[in-house]
């Protein structure tokens, strides 16, 4: 096992005021994992906001592709603290340029009307799925080799996705996709290191969902794919210690762009939050 922790990549260093540095985390990916800026830009913006506030929102722009071997500096700017809520714009930087713009909103709880109508999905249990680091040392030469030497990146979070098998297949299937995910260690007591840590997750297997209805496996060396957009809102209090499930579909994908939702139930049938992505599909020639 490894002894990557996850509350690592979000004790992010200090500056000056409003600037941070996040180091970064090479997946095995082409580019760096969207994920992990995602959650360091929020817990950037965290560091500017007074206690009591928690982030209610974030609507975020991939500009450039990250260099994954290279710190990531955070640039947050205090748009507005009002009686309620709070704005912030964060820039993430490398090599003096912006590859990153997120805009989040921050809100002191409060009561309101509620409701919920969305339905948790029935699915396996998670004590009867195979850990998609195992599927990995089990399926280890079908993988790339930088993927092959990242594994130990992959372990803080333990996902488990239902039907992984058919993730390596040039097979159709219908555009959504089912996975269990929770920190492997314990992140603690921090809500802002919960929504750093789920905003990280949140972008593990998404965009592929919309590659499924065309048969392309992520495994074809003439496709290129790339978030272009991530927004993610959080409805109620987020605990990464325990088991959620993040259902996803995509309703539409063409001129070469996919879009896929998401939604995050706790093992109650709550929905903790919602994501919205759009990202590049593309299929270059040989």
């Amino acid at each position: 096992m490894s002894d990557v922790k996850l509350a690592s990549l979000f004790a992010l260093e200090k500056i000056e005021k409003g600037l941070y540095r996040g180091q970064s985390w090479d997946l095995g990916f082409r580019a760096l994992f969207g994920g992990q800026v995602l959650g360091q830009a929020l817990a950037s913006a965290y560091q500017t906001v007074e206690a009591g506030r928690f982030a209610h929102s974030f609507h975020t722009y991939f500009l450039l592709p990250g260099d994954a071997k290279k710190p990531v500096v955070y640039d947050v700017e205090i748009v507005r603290d009002g009686r309620s809520f709070s704005t912030r714009r964060v820039k993430a930087i490398q090599d003096g340029r912006n590859i990153f713009y997120m805009t989040a909103s921050f809100q002191i709880p409060e009561e309101g009307a509620s409701h919920q109508s969305a339905v948790m999905p029935q699915t396996p249990d998670v004590s009867t799925l195979q850990s998609d680091i195992e599927f990995y040392e089990a399926n280890f030469d079908k993988i790339a080799r930088p993927l092959q030497e990242a594994l130990s990146y992959h372990r803080p979070v333990d996902i488990r996705t239902i039907d992984a098998a058919n993730a390596y297949k040039s097979t159709r299937r219908e555009p959504t996709r089912y996975i269990w995910m929770r920190a492997r260690e314990p992140l603690g007591n921090a809500i802002s290191l919960h929504q750093s840590a789920l905003s990280y997750a949140s972008d593990y297997h998404f965009l592929s969902t919309s590659l499924q209805p065309h048969g392309i496996s992520l495994l074809d060396k003439n496709l290129r794919i790339a978030t272009i957009d991530h927004a993610m809102w959080f409805h109620r209090e987020v605990n990464f210690n325990e088991w959620l499930l993040y259902a996803m579909e995509s309703p539409f994908s063409g001129s070469a762009r996919g879009i896929v939702k998401g939604q995050i139930f706790n093992q109650q049938g709550e929905l903790i939050a919602s994501t919205m992505q759009e990202g590049l599909m593309r299929m270059v020639g040989e």
